[in-house]
Protein backbone atom coordinates (compact mmCIF):
# COMPACT_ATOMS: atom_id res chain seq x y z
CA UNK A 1 0.00 0.00 0.00
CA UNK A 2 2.84 2.49 1.09
CA UNK A 3 4.25 1.32 -2.70
CA UNK A 4 0.78 2.76 -4.53
CA UNK A 5 0.64 5.55 -2.28
CA UNK A 6 4.41 6.49 -3.11
CA UNK A 7 2.99 5.60 -7.14
CA UNK A 8 0.25 8.50 -7.15
CA UNK A 9 2.62 10.91 -5.52
CA UNK A 10 4.97 10.19 -8.79
CA UNK A 11 1.67 11.87 -10.87
CA UNK A 12 2.26 14.91 -10.55
CA UNK A 13 5.29 16.57 -11.71
CA UNK A 14 5.90 18.33 -8.26
CA UNK A 15 6.06 14.85 -6.71
CA UNK A 16 8.35 13.18 -9.38
CA UNK A 17 10.70 16.09 -9.24
CA UNK A 18 11.03 15.98 -5.44
CA UNK A 19 11.43 12.01 -5.60
CA UNK A 20 14.02 13.44 -7.63
CA UNK A 21 15.67 15.34 -5.01
CA UNK A 22 15.47 13.35 -2.50
CA UNK A 23 16.97 9.99 -4.62
CA UNK A 24 14.39 8.04 -4.31
CA UNK A 25 15.43 5.42 -7.28
CA UNK A 26 18.57 4.29 -5.69
CA UNK A 27 16.31 2.77 -2.38
CA UNK A 28 13.60 1.38 -4.51
CA UNK A 29 16.26 -0.11 -6.29
CA UNK A 30 17.67 -1.55 -3.22
CA UNK A 31 14.82 -2.51 -2.30
CA UNK A 32 13.65 -4.64 -5.31
CA UNK A 33 16.76 -6.45 -4.68
CA UNK A 34 15.97 -8.21 -0.99
CA UNK A 35 11.84 -8.37 -1.67
CA UNK A 36 10.38 -11.52 -1.98
CA UNK A 37 6.93 -10.96 -2.21
CA UNK A 38 6.00 -10.74 -5.13
CA UNK A 39 3.05 -8.17 -5.11
CA UNK A 40 5.47 -5.82 -3.37
CA UNK A 41 7.87 -6.28 -6.35
CA UNK A 42 5.35 -5.80 -8.77
CA UNK A 43 4.45 -1.98 -6.92
CA UNK A 44 8.21 -1.82 -6.44
CA UNK A 45 8.76 -2.54 -10.42
CA UNK A 46 5.77 0.25 -11.51
CA UNK A 47 7.18 2.95 -9.10
CA UNK A 48 10.61 2.53 -10.44
CA UNK A 49 9.47 2.56 -14.11
CA UNK A 50 7.93 5.99 -13.42
CA UNK A 51 10.97 7.50 -11.59
CA UNK A 52 13.46 5.96 -14.40
CA UNK A 53 10.94 7.29 -17.55
CA UNK A 54 11.09 10.40 -19.68
CA UNK A 55 8.97 13.03 -18.24
CA UNK A 56 5.44 13.51 -19.59
CA UNK A 57 5.24 16.03 -22.68
CA UNK A 58 3.74 19.61 -21.80
CA UNK A 59 0.56 20.04 -20.53
CA UNK A 60 0.95 16.57 -19.08
CA UNK A 61 2.52 17.05 -15.87
CA UNK A 62 -0.57 15.74 -13.90
CA UNK A 63 -0.29 12.18 -15.25
CA UNK A 64 -4.01 12.09 -12.44
CA UNK A 65 -5.87 14.09 -14.93
CA UNK A 66 -4.46 12.59 -18.68
CA UNK A 67 -7.90 11.57 -20.49
CA UNK A 68 -7.73 7.93 -21.51
CA UNK A 69 -9.70 6.93 -24.57
CA UNK A 70 -12.10 4.08 -23.29
CA UNK A 71 -10.86 1.44 -25.73
CA UNK A 72 -7.16 1.70 -24.21
CA UNK A 73 -8.78 2.12 -20.62
CA UNK A 74 -10.47 -1.26 -21.40
CA UNK A 75 -6.93 -3.10 -22.54
CA UNK A 76 -5.27 -1.25 -19.74
CA UNK A 77 -7.43 -3.11 -17.32
CA UNK A 78 -7.50 -6.44 -18.70
CA UNK A 79 -3.66 -6.57 -18.63
CA UNK A 80 -3.87 -5.51 -15.09
CA UNK A 81 -5.96 -8.44 -14.44
CA UNK A 82 -4.17 -10.53 -16.68
CA UNK A 83 -0.79 -9.55 -14.44
CA UNK A 84 -2.34 -9.94 -11.12
CA UNK A 85 -3.28 -13.42 -12.02
CA UNK A 86 0.13 -14.44 -13.24
CA UNK A 87 1.26 -13.03 -9.31
CA UNK A 88 -1.19 -14.88 -7.66
CA UNK A 89 0.09 -17.76 -9.50
CA UNK A 90 4.10 -16.77 -8.93
CA UNK A 91 3.18 -16.26 -5.27
CA UNK A 92 1.89 -19.68 -5.37
CA UNK A 93 4.54 -21.51 -6.62
CA UNK A 94 7.29 -19.42 -4.35
CA UNK A 95 4.96 -20.82 -1.43
CA UNK A 96 5.21 -24.56 -2.56
CA UNK A 97 9.11 -23.80 -3.22
CA UNK A 98 9.37 -22.84 0.61
CA UNK A 99 6.96 -25.58 1.86
CA UNK A 100 8.80 -28.18 -0.18
CA UNK A 101 12.67 -26.51 1.52
CA UNK A 102 11.14 -26.84 4.83
CA UNK A 103 10.11 -30.08 4.11
CA UNK A 104 13.64 -31.26 2.99
CA UNK A 105 15.12 -29.48 5.73
CA UNK A 106 13.15 -31.45 8.47
CA UNK A 107 13.44 -34.79 6.95
CA UNK A 108 17.24 -33.80 7.04
CA UNK A 109 17.80 -32.79 10.09
CA UNK A 110 15.78 -35.87 11.56
CA UNK A 111 17.77 -38.50 9.68
CA UNK A 112 20.62 -36.43 11.33
CA UNK A 113 19.11 -36.65 14.57
CA UNK A 114 18.83 -40.63 14.06
CA UNK A 115 22.02 -41.02 12.99
CA UNK A 116 23.75 -39.39 16.13
CA UNK A 117 21.03 -41.45 18.37
CA UNK A 118 22.63 -44.54 16.51
CA UNK A 119 26.03 -43.55 17.20
CA UNK A 120 24.88 -42.96 21.15
CA UNK A 121 23.83 -46.44 21.90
Amino acid sequence: MLLETLLLLTATKAGRDIFEKKSVYPIMREFHKWETDVHVTAACEKLVEVLIGDEPEPGMENLLEVDIPEEVEEKLTKADAREQEELEKEQERMKQEEEEEKKKRSDTEGSEKEQEAGLIR
